[in-house]
């Protein structure tokens, strides 16, 4: 086996061969061709942005995209020195593109910045054509497998596309641009777009750029998307009937080339959402999120220390206590953005000195002017910070850090009584109905796989107390003691480890009388309000106490869950001699 380093080991591949070598450095995730999509649509908004066409069209016929644009156009039959127009330059040679310039026609503030999305789309499809018209003038190329195979334009009186037969077909405006490609499975594991994500994509940006309207025809379905209130449509189907305010923040601002929408509220919910665009563009992190997040705790403690709603004058709520409820979706326009990656998710570098500024002025006339609504977010940011404290107590009591095996088995509830099975996801917690119905459940038991639990009759109500009065609770500590998962600092809620989890069933044994179903109810909503994934992934289970009890003529015991099920026994048995008993169930 030869590993030798040697001159034959350095390749210089061009930009084609690259892309297709390695897709997955552009075009990020490779298992839907999505980002094609994204990239030529990205380019499609970008005309809309600059004034030019309101309305872009995208037809899906199985894996083959059309999308058609009323902006510009480019340049037809304008040739350069490489002998190739710009049309072709603009699909095929890496790092051409019109949006590079701070002082050119995108202003450094396009979704597309960074001249590559129409590259790939060529290099990573089976073929693509491409046909723009502007000013009278058409031009057509056509690329297979990312190499220019047909060329033609000219000058129209009425505008057309070809069809592969050369028929002329009337359905262009004056200007515009018509890009059709179908994705080679070579790049993609399915080169179909992954159409939820596609319809949510269009509904987002219809919300971004209000008067822009997205035709879709998926495979003869068709959708129109088109927002008339612009980022408060996003935040209405979003926040539903959670909110809790009355009038949201809603600032809209503009100097020269930089311009911030910005919608937030509050909802009953006890997490945040930030949901942050910036040049249309969804993104991840990056120093704008982060200075926003510290603007907003910033004001918001000023203010409720100005009120005298916080008793300390050097008291300050964190960012985590402010943010809890709170949902803003915002787009920032600024030119000079840089981004980690192709997909643009990641901003490494924004100018936000003007937006922190402008939202500073802004969050202030807002909380002056609404103050008996800022009292809602106050309380419920106090109300957040001592379910946090509460918390913290609560997983003091629950798990010391560093205790040894023998220290947390010591730190069980003292009324546990545990099984010893050491395959723990084969043993069961059984929650029983006070210390009686235990006791029969002890005797019963078997002792590997079955923990037994007694719990004081009804248990605290999750969805009517607060977290503090909830983690004050001894038996809610006990239960989350017995079941072995941590508490989220963040959250106030169990995280979910299948690994870490005591029991990999929870049964809740109940009697089946009115205060037992409520009894259920109420652990069943415990158990939701800590941590939901016990029951989505199948932990949590209810008994069915048998209603009826057969003594047989051999001194055996038989148990019958309901009425169907006596008369079943009494038809097979017919003849025998059994007692029937009524237990409570």
């Amino acid at each position: 086996m030869n590993n030798l380093y040697d001159e034959s080991s350095i390749e210089s591949l061009s930009p084609l061969e690259f892309t297709r070598l390695r897709p997955g450095v552009y075009a990020g995730d490779t298992t839907y061709s999505t980002q094609l999509l994204v990239e030529i649509i990205s380019n499609a908004v970008d005309e809309f942005r600059l004034g030019h066409g309101s309305q872009i069209d995208v037809t899906i016929e199985k894996d083959v995209i059309t999308v058609q644009d009323y902006g510009q156009g480019f340049i037809p039959n304008s040739f350069r020195e490489d002998g190739k127009t710009i049309l072709e330059a603009a699909f095929s040679v890496l790092n051409t593109s019109g949006k590079y310039r701070e002082d050119g026609t995108y202003e450094g503030t396009s979704l597309g910045s960074f001249g590559i999305g129409s590259k790939i789309t060529t290099y990573l499809s089976h073929w693509l054509s491409v046909l723009t018209v502007r000013d009278s003038q058409w031009e057509e190329v056509k690329f297979i497998e990312g190499i220019a195979d047909y060329h033609d334009g000219g000058e129209i009186s009425t505008p057309y596309a070809f069809t592969d037969n050369g028929t002329k077909v009337l359905n262009l405006p004056n200007n515009g641009t018509i890009v059709t490609w179908q994705p080679s499975e070579e790049f993609f594991t399915h080169t179909e777009v992954e159409i939820n994500k596609v319809k949510e994509l269009f509904k987002t940006i219809a919300c971004l750029c209000p008067g822009l309207t997205i035709n879709l025809d998926n495979n003869g379905e068709k959708t129109n998307y088109h927002s008339s209130k612009g980022l408060n449509d996003l935040v209405d189907e979003a926040v539903a009937a959670k909110e809790i305010i009355n009038n949201r923040f809603d600032m809209k601002f503009v100097d020269g080339k930089n311009k911030m929408d910005m919608v937030m509220t509050y909802t009953s919910n006890y997490s945040a959402t930030i949901v942050p665009y910036v040049n249309t563009g969804l993104t991840e992190s990056g120093p704008h999120i982060t200075q926003i997040k510290t603007t907003l705790t910033r004001e918001f403690n000023k203010f409720f220390r100005e009120k005298k709603w916080l008793k300390d004058k050097d008291d300050n709520l964190t960012g985590d206590d402010i943010q809890e409820g709170m949902y803003i979706v915002f787009n920032i326009t600024a030119p000079n953005v840089s981004y980690d990656a192709q997909v643009k998710s990641r901003i490494t570098k924004i100018d936000t000195k003007l937006f922190i500024q402008a939202l500073t002025e802004n969050l202030q006339i807002w909380l002056n002017n609404n103050e008996k609504e800022i009292k809602t977010i106050a309380n419920k940011a106090i109300n957040a910070r001592k379910a946090r404290d509460a918390a913290k107590k609560a997983r003091d009591a629950i798990r010391k850090p560093k205790e040894t095996k023998k220290q947390k088995l010591l730190n069980l509830p003292t009324k546990l009584v545990d099984c010893w099975g050491k395959d723990r996801s084969k043993c069961e917690l059984m929650i029983a109905e006070g210390d009686s119905a235990a006791s029969g459940l002890i005797e019963s038991r078997n002792a590997e796989i079955n923990a037994i639990f007694p719990i004081r009759g009804k248990i605290i109500s999750a969805y009517k107390n607060t977290p503090e009065k909830i983690f004050a609770n001894q038996e809610v500590i006990n239960i989350i003691k017995a079941i072995g998962l941590n508490l989220d600092a963040k959250t106030n809620k169990l995280i979910y480890d299948k690994k870490k989890i005591r029991y990999g069933k929870i049964l809740l044994c109940a009697d089946a009388d009115p205060d037992g179903a409520s009894i259920r109810n109420l652990l069943i909503e415990m158990f939701w309000w800590l941590c939901p994934e016990l029951i989505l992934n199948g932990h949590i289970y209810t008994t069915m106490p048998p209603l009826f009890r057969i003594t047989t003529s051999k001194n055996e015991y038989i148990y019958l869950k309901d009425e169907n099920e006596l008369n079943n026994y009494k038809i097979k048995h017919k003849g025998e001699k059994f007692l029937i008993n009524r237990n409570k169930g």
